[in-house]
């Protein structure tokens, strides 16, 4: 593991920069942004094989700060570094490696600070939630494309305009194809050279299919989208062999992929989806990964790994964050909370099942019940992730191949973003966690009360003593999660402890609601 300075993310935008293989390097000195990269392109052998007989990096100076970044073989005699400035100034670098060519190219660039709604990469903050590099909350509304980006251009360029007008601020993306039944049909690119479906030279990777995984990963940083990359899967079944190679092509497979994408600063690493119905691969096999990716990326971005029946120990301390399979646990309030307390660290259900119309038990929620388990989610402090498979005209389900969305649930769910976006920046949180379940919040300052199911006419002013003391003063205002409204409830509340347990108002009122189901009441501290 890396000291933590340099574990610090920070990613992206792309300014590449060709530095001239000539010594010293170019006289302009080149400029870059705050979590920017900065590209150091050089030419170097082609002879024998450079993704094994070359090693490449660079290393990258501010006052104290150093930073090593692995570099990486990018075909036709190129050799590339790519660095995430993580604070702005005037930076030195050097390039190291076992060939002459590559070796002691050395240079100074200027990192500005960053420009508008650029924040940095995500990490974890205050303990279960997110936030941007500089602080700004990071509230993930995320969804599960798996194989988007290994379609014809126009069905990618379908999915990029589909989220651009969509809520999702992160997507679940798989690394390697995904093999469906029935599928005959060979795709344009492969990770490595040579001839599909099992005719390959696990000893050279094919620069194009990693160069056009960067530019989707790029695109969604344009679009303000978390890439949730995930490296391994179970779904080849056989078919390419790219779930069963030995463990020193898994190992160099995955410094390269780190080498390549760890500058942009919307990556997330997921070890696997679901990992366990992988049998080719031991526990012991996931521990060694997690920190292969941990060694080779110098900024920490966030890692998970994504489980079947079997949950990963996810007290591990390369897992930063839980991503969860459950759709059981988000199914009321006071189960999606449990895995916080075992962790005590974020936990995003990354599958709870889709809004879909298909015959598969996990493909056939309906858009009431998706928004449901979000919001029992949002209340318990946790997170959770879109999936669509419904079935259209164009045979294509949006959480295997993308294209267009069909469903009910995005709309609400840019209704609950826009809630989120209004709480407080440390996050919502459990009030009164083996009590009120589906309260949650701030104690004292913020609170949402999420009915679910239920349907109340009224509800009675009270609270959990939390943070609470007489003459607090609160506004509540009346949210209808489905029909995506917001009504401001008359006046101000005023409350006076009532018993060991609860404040109420002083005046004993009670807030009338509509008596139908997917209410929820916000609650804020009028100072």
């Amino acid at each position: 593991m890396r000291p933590f300075r340099q574990q610090l993310a920070i990613c992206v935008a792309g300014l590449a920069l060709l530095i001239s293989p000539v010594r010293p390097a170019i006289a302009a000195e080149p400029t870059v942004e705050q979590w920017g990269i900065f590209e150091i392109s050089l030419t170097g052998p082609t002879n024998g094989n450079p993704f094994l007989d070359v090693q490449f990096s660079g290393r990258f100076q501010l006052g104290d700060t150093n930073i090593t970044a692995d570099g990486f073989y990018d075909g036709a005699g190129v050799y590339r570094v790519r660095f995430m400035p993580e604070q702005p100034g005037r930076w030195q670098y050097a390039t190291h490696s076992n060939v002459p060519e590559l070796d002691g190219h050395t240079g100074e660039f200027t990192v500005t600070p960053p420009s508008a709604n650029h924040h940095g990469p995500v990490r974890v903050c205050y303990t279960y939630h997110f936030a941007y590099a500089d602080g700004t909350p990071y509230w993930p509304i995320g969804t599960t494309a798996y194989n988007w980006w290994h379609m014809a251009e126009p069905l990618e360029a379908e999915t990029l305009a589909t989220l651009a007008d969509s809520p999702f601020n992160k997507i679940r993306m798989c690394v390697f194809p995904k093999h469906e039944p029935g599928q005959t049909n060979e795709l344009a690119l492969y990770p490595f050279e040579g001839t599909p479906p099992k005719g390959w030279d696990f000893s050279r990777f094919n620069p194009a299919f990693f160069q056009h995984l960067e530019q989707r990963v790029g695109d969604l940083r344009d679009l303000g989208i978390e890439a949730d990359v995930i490296l391994f899967d179970p779904y080849d079944k056989g078919r390419w062999g790219f779930d069963r190679m030995p463990p020193a092509v898994d190992d160099r497979y995955v410094r390269y992929l780190v080498s390549r994408l760890a500058a942009y600063r919307n990556v997330w690493w997921s070890l696997s989806n679901e990992y366990d119905f992988n049998k080719n691969k031991t526990e012991a096999d996931w521990d060694r990964l997690f920190q292969v990716v941990a060694a080779a990326d110098p900024y920490g971005h966030l890692r998970s790994i994504h489980n079947g029946f079997l949950i990963y120990n996810n007290a591990q301390p390369w897992v930063t964050h839980a991503s969860i399979q459950n759709g059981s646990a988000v199914e009321d309030p006071g189960r999606a909370e449990l895995y916080r307390d075992v962790w005590r660290k974020p936990v995003i259900y990354d599958e709870i099942k889709y809004e879909g119309n298909i015959s598969k038990r996990w493909g056939n929620l309906s858009a009431q019940e998706l928004v449901f388990r979000f919001w029992n989610a949002t209340v318990a402090g946790t997170y959770a992730t879109h999936g669509e498979t419904l079935t259209n005209a164009s045979g294509r389900l949006w959480t295997s191949d993308g294209g267009q969305l069909y469903g009910q649930s995005p709309a609400r769910l840019a209704f609950l973003r826009r809630v989120l976006a209004d709480s407080p920046a440390a996050g919502i949180d459990p009030i009164d966690k083996w009590q009120e379940v589906n309260l949650g919040g701030q104690p004292g300052e913020y609170y949402l009360l999420y009915f679910g199911k239920d349907p109340p006419a009224h509800w009675r002013f009270e609270l959990p003593k939390f943070g609470l003391a007489d003459g607090m003063k609160f506004k509540v205002d009346v949210l209808d999660t489905w029909n995506m409204t917001v009504t401001p409830v008359d006046g101000v509340f005023t409350v006076r402890k009532k018993d060991d347990y609860t404040f109420a108002d002083e005046q004993g009122r009670d807030i009338p609601l509509p008596g139908r189901q997917w209410m929820a009441l916000r609650i804020q501290r009028v100072h």
